[in-house]
């Protein structure tokens, strides 16, 4: 019965997904806005649930929207990427990248400078990948007349430019009132980080010794106490007004959208590794970064006038005089804010001054709490060097983004491992009093508190050192390159969960988990035949999400791994391989009218044609004569019901 029941089950779920979808509904117009420039708009409707990606999506994650002008050669010009309403940034942990995506309702504007008079019309291409549980690569293509200022969606350009009856209807005229969504999560995210930043930039040897000594003057000069905790918090609140400032000039030099794309951009990432290796070098005591001294001066001499303008210099002397700690960490700090875009540079300078100003506005309503603070001492100097090692690790970083992006596998996963386990390794040395760097003192003995954050440290070395031969290292997911980024895709070694393949049959290739997969329909099918085994047809995609969540926490159960690595011929059709067929074999779809032309399209025509689908993934059994041995299903997280999907299939094919 229970059987039965989740036979039953897999049928249902068949059905409701069995058909094509098209989940997003796009409406585009044409606006003249001079004599050789126009602006061409498209706007997306994203049915519930589901949500398409941004241009700017970091490599390595889902597929970015894409605009391929046809004509565009010798007759006009336009922008790299088209300006888009603002986008959700959540992050993956299949990929471990940031996902940069639209739900609802996307607006995408391009400007079209003509060069060339005699030009008609403009050709576009539109590619984007859409997800719900299932994901969709999707081709539009729009025709915008130049001469009656018409736009409209065509199936393919060879057949519109072949209709010589081909009329154009102008759409209405939509005004872009896409909702505009935050994503809070990474917000909240840089403002806890800079907010810890913060109070660590508190017990440096620039800042600390500045609190009982600033308290102390609101308390002994001012008139009385309540004065004394208005001047305080006035003091605390000009620090975080002068470091939320540095954020805005930040966003306004840079602009709040373009910093969104600069987590993709090979240089800005090779700089932001440059600086931080600077910062962490300071750190570590080769040398103090300093502001002039005469800026310091100026200030002072402004703090000397009183009143509610002095309290400000006052604070603005301590952000100079204090920059020599603080610099690195703010540093630190918008480096990394920039790479989340959007106005993080400004929450992260809130989070980081509010942690700063909050002591000398409490410890000034609280006069007694100054008594108990530790000592100053050679601790702070400790402090300060962990803070170089931490920015040191934090530069590999945007080291291995530019390397991900160019795809030189210089920086590849056992590489970026060893490097933080040498520099973690070396820390925790250090904490144990093994190595002496430039400003530390003679250690006798080691406290307390100096040791457990050693065997914190050590702990951490240790728990990296597996990851060489292939552990997942999941607390720091999405700072390492991905698995599959790497030497071997199982580790030094060959550990990680699979086993190298000693040798592949021809037109095979090695797939997740050591399983053997053709990528080839034709080929896989002959082999299937030659050995005696069903089929098992999966329709995936290099940059779909659930198809990499089903190999990793789905293929990889013990009910499901010997199934489809012993008895099944695994065959893995690529829908977004965007290697182009031979000129011979390009064709157009008789399905969809689409032209055919890279690997891609033709596994994903074959999906459409031979199974009325097209998302991704999507699983279907045949035997090797290519006869259905049960009903194909899609995205199944459920272990134990794709385990008796394949089961029974099996069985099916054993009868």
């Amino acid at each position: 019965m229970k059987k039965l029941f989740s036979v039953l089950l897999l049928l249902l779920t068949t059905i409701s997904f069995a058909q094509i979808q098209d989940p997003v509904k796009w409406e585009s117009q044409i606006e003249k806005s001079s004599d050789s420039e126009y602006i061409i708009t498209l706007i997306g409707s994203i049915e519930e649930n589901w949500h398409m990606y941004s241009q700017h999506t970091p490599m390595g994650g889902p597929l970015p929207t894409e605009f391929i002008y046809e004509n565009a050669e010798g007759n006009y010009e336009f922008d790299e990427k088209a300006e888009e309403s603002e986008y959700i940034v959540q992050y993956n942990d299949v990929f471990e990248v940031d996902e940069y995506y639209f739900a609802d309702e996307v607006t995408f504007k391009q400007k079209i400078t003509v060069t060339n008079p005699e030009v008609k019309n403009i050709q576009l291409t539109l590619f984007y990948q859409a997800c719900v549980d299932v994901c969709i690569n999707q081709e539009k293509y729009f025709v915008f007349d130049l001469a009656d200022l018409t736009a409209q969606e065509v199936l393919n350009f060879e057949a519109y430019q072949q209709d010589d009856n081909q009329t154009t209807q102008t759409d209405e005229k939509v005004v872009d009132k896409s909702e505009v969504k935050e994503e809070s999560r990474s917000l909240w995210g840089i403002f806890i980080a800079t907010f810890l930043f913060g109070f660590t930039a508190l017990l440096t040897p620039c800042v600390f010794p500045m609190i009982p000594m600033t308290v102390s003057f609101f308390t002994k000069q001012s008139k009385n106490r309540a004065k004394g905790i208005r001047n305080a918090i006035i003091y605390g609140i000009s620090i975080i007004l002068i470091y939320v400032v540095l954020g805005l000039i930040v966003v306004q030099i840079f602009g709040a959208d373009a910093l969104n794309a600069m987590s993709t951009n090979v240089w800005f990432n090779v700089i932001f590794f440059l600086i931080l290796v600077i910062f962490a070098v300071s750190f570590l005591g080769a040398f103090e970064i300093m502001l002039p001294n005469s800026w310091a001066n100026k200030v002072d001499k402004q703090a000397d006038r009183g009143g509610m303008i002095g309290i400000f210099f006052m604070a603005l002397a301590l952000a100079i005089v204090s920059f020599s700690c603080t610099g690195p960490i703010i540093g630190g700090i918008l480096v990394e804010s920039v790479s989340i875009g959007g106005w993080a540079p400004v929450i992260g300078m809130f989070g980081f001054s509010l942690a700063l100003a909050l002591p000398f506005m409490l410890f000034a309503v609280f006069p007694g709490w100054l008594n108990s603070l530790p000592r100053s001492g050679g601790w702070m100097n400790t402090v300060k060097v962990s803070l170089g090692f931490l920015e040191l690790a934090l530069a590999f970083k945007f080291l291995s983004n530019a390397d991900l992006v160019l795809q030189k596998h210089w920086l590849e996963r056992e590489m970026f491992l060893a490097i933080w386990i040498a520099i973690f390794g070396t820390w925790a040395l250090y904490l144990l009093g093994k190595i002496r760097l430039p400003h530390d003192s003679v250690i006798e003995r080691l406290s307390v508190g100096r040791l457990f954050m050693a065997l914190l440290v050590t702990t951490f070395t240790i728990y990296l050192i597996p990851g060489l031969w292939g552990a997942p290292l999941k607390i720091i997911s999405g700072f390492p390159p991905p698995m599959t980024y790497s030497e071997s895709p199982y580790g030094v070694g060959g550990g990680g969960g699979g086993s190298a393949i000693q040798e592949l049959p021809d037109g095979a290739k090695e797939g997740p988990h050591g399983i053997v997969a053709f990528t080839d329909y034709q080929t896989g099918v002959a082999y299937a035949q030659s050995v005696g085994k069903p089929i098992l047809l999966d329709f995936t995609g290099f940059a779909c999400v659930n198809c990499r969540k089903m190999e990793d926490y789905v293929w990889s159960e013990k009910e499901v791994l010997p199934k489809i690595k012993n008895e099944f011929v695994l065959i893995s059709l690529y829908v977004d391989d965007k290697k182009r067929l031979p000129e011979n074999e390009q064709y157009i779809s008789e399905t969809t009218g689409k032209n055919i032309r890279t690997i891609g399209n033709k596994w994903s025509d074959f999906q459409i044609e031979r199974y009325q689908m097209n998302a991704q993934p999507y699983y279907v059994i045949l035997d090797e004569n290519e006869n259905e041995l049960i009903s194909p299903i899609g995205y199944t997280p459920n272990v134990e019901e794709y385990a008796n999907w394949l089961q029974t299939g099996l069985d099916n094919y054993n009868q």
